[in-house]
């Protein structure tokens, strides 16, 4: 997809900036992370290309607050496990993620899910409004384990620009490794987008 993602992969790698998340502080994201990752232009084009959206842009919070757009995140097998969420509706229309690890498998690829009900069948799979993420439409960050059923895995593959709706239920499929050099190493985005 992209000819220099290599390069962006190792310059990220001999950064000594990165901000550290979850198990080694208390934050709600897991491994590691350094902004900014790559140059937009071409990966704009490409998200513009496949949503038919004219516009994209980053959103800000009313307090100033906006998602780590363009963040590289690397996050390890021992760091953290499936986490089903959405994107924050108020904040972003579109999400993406590009997998920067030529050696992860492919299970440590994206997993949408459906909210499991009662008796086992399959319910909801996006937060539509008046909620903006999944905390407000559960009324709770905290959930049991099995309240998420998996419904579709995409496999990791080195290079791979994965575009979907930010309010699509969805997780990393799994996290490998322990070394930086071993890491899921993913770059993320989020765009709200107009036609």
């Amino acid at each position: 997809m992209f000819d220099d993602v290599l390069p962006v992969r190792e310059r990220s790698l001999a950064r000594t900036d990165w901000v550290l998340g979850y198990p080694h502080r208390p934050e709600g994201w897991p491994g590691m992370r350094v902004m900014p990752g790559l140059e937009l232009a071409i990966v704009e084009g490409l998200v513009r290309k496949a949503t038919g959206c004219d516009r994209l842009w980053v959103e800000t919070a009313p307090d100033g607050a906006q998602l780590n757009h363009n963040c590289i995140q690397l996050v390890g097998v021992d760091e953290c496990g499936q986490r089903p969420h959405t994107d924050s509706r108020a904040l972003c229309r579109f999400a993406a993620v590009l997998y920067l690890n030529p050696g992860a498998p492919d299970e440590c690829g994206t997993s949408f899910f459906r909210q499991r009900l009662p008796g086992g069948q399959r319910g909801g799979n996006v937060v539509m409004p008046p909620h903006r993420n999944l905390v407000e439409a559960l009324g709770t960050r905290y959930v049991p384990e099995d309240s998420f059923v998996e419904d579709l895995s995409i496999p990791h593959r080195f290079n791979r620009l994965l575009v979907y709706q930010a309010n699509l239920l969805h997780s990393a499929t799994a996290y490998h490794g322990r070394t930086q050099q071993e890491k899921r190493m993913a770059a993320v985005f989020f765009w709200m987008a107009k036609a």
